[in-house]
């Protein structure tokens, strides 16, 4: 294969019978003489084949999509002869010190969260008021311990979310810790993936407690349920705030992929919501297809501390002349430069299902379109 001038140069194999060897002369360019000793097909011909080879070299080069739910390793620092035992004393401290005094913090809230739901679950039937008030305030108090368990340095800027209608707030999604961050200064109700295990069984009792609404991705009538619960929700006046994660997914906190619509036609204001990890201990980012929840979480358990900023932007409306995709991405657009995310223009769905057929069949008829022509010529 000859490497000068772009050139791919075609050798028939000795080892091949001469039925069974394709003809060269049918793949050459128009002007080629077929009494070339040695016919050469250049490089740009082949390439421009199809739109197709030109789609996965630049997937190969800048692969955007896989690098959203990426998780970067910190660079190395324990390197020389001093810094090395430095890093093994933090090991020890982190592990046999703080890993289990915050098992006992994390503990100690759980027994303290559903010992007083259960006692004001039965105790406070006929006054459901009050009930309510009280285990908002415990959803609040568990999601401050689980704040506490990893040593959560979050600091918080602009007003704080206030109990008003028709209003929607939505944030970047990183992972499922953004919803204990924002819950534990305020009550939101939330829109959530189904979950197995005990994290499911914890996510049903405060979703309960503070009205937030389950789903299950892969289910088709579930979406056309929560689309109705969420107008309904919207418009009551004695509910919580609702929070939606448009994204859909976790992504690593670097990018944002697109926004789904569904919170940005409810018509009520929008209210974005910008949050933003340091990742100086910690990489906050949950890949939930390759590590469980629980072992994400021991992850956060033993490090120094998650450090994350929280802020809350200005509330946007509809415009007139502005479609509910274009309304979606200029929300999107104020939450990334606040966080200093960069966009891409993927849906985040991907990372859990493969393209569809119909996706597929277009991709194969267009490059066999694209062949047929270029033999055509």
């Amino acid at each position: 294969m000859g490497s000068c001038g772009g050139e791919l140069e075609l050798k028939p194999a000795s080892s091949e019978p001469e039925a069974d060897r394709p003809d060269v002369q049918d793949y050459l360019p128009p002007g080629s003489a077929a009494s070339d000793p040695s016919p050469k097909l250049l490089l740009h011909d082949l390439l421009d084949i199809s739109s197709a080879l030109n789609e996965a070299a630049g997937a190969i080069v800048d692969d955007s999509f896989t690098r959203c739910f990426k998780s970067n390793a910190p660079e190395p620092w324990n390197w020389n002869i001093y810094l090395f035992p430095l890093w093994c004393f933090g090991v020890l401290v982190r592990y046999l010190i703080l890993f289990p005094a915050r098992v006992v913090i994390l503990a100690s809230g759980h027994i303290i969260f559903f010992s007083s739901f259960f006692s004001v679950h039965f105790l406070l039937q006929r006054q459901q008021a009050l009930r309510r008030k009280i285990q908002r305030f415990l959803a609040e108090l568990l999601c401050c311990f689980y704040v506490a368990s990893w040593t959560g340095v979050i600091k918080y800027h602009g007003p704080l979310p206030s109990l008003r209608p028709n209003q929607v707030f939505v944030a970047n999604h990183t992972s499922m810790i953004d919803f204990i961050i924002l819950e534990q200064v305020t009550p939101f109700a939330v829109i959530m993936q189904k979950h197995p295990g005990w994290v499911g069984v914890l996510q049903n009792f405060i979703l309960e407690t503070v009205g937030g609404i389950c789903f299950n991705r892969g289910e088709a009538k579930d979406r056309e349920v929560v689309g109705e619960k969420l107008k309904n929700h919207v418009q009551g006046s004695d509910n919580n705030p609702l929070l939606i994660f448009p994204e859909g997914t976790c992504v690593n906190n670097q990018y944002s992929v697109m926004f789904k619509k569904g919170a940005f036609e409810l018509d009520c204001a929008v209210c974005p919501i910008a949050i933003k990890y340091n990742k100086i201990f910690v990489d906050a980012f949950w890949n939930s297809k390759k590590q469980s929840f629980t072992k994400h979480l021991v992850r956060l358990m033993t490090s120094w501390a998650v450090v994350c900023d929280v802020w809350y932007l200005e509330p946007q409306t509809r415009r007139p002349d502005e479609t509910q995709i274009e309304f979606a991405e200029r929300v999107r657009d104020k939450i990334c430069a606040r966080a200093g995310l960069k966009k891409v223009p993927w849906d985040g769905y991907l990372k859990h299902s493969r393209p569809g057929p119909k996706l597929r069949e277009r991709k194969q008829q267009s490059y066999a379109e694209s062949i047929l022509k270029r033999l055509e010529k």
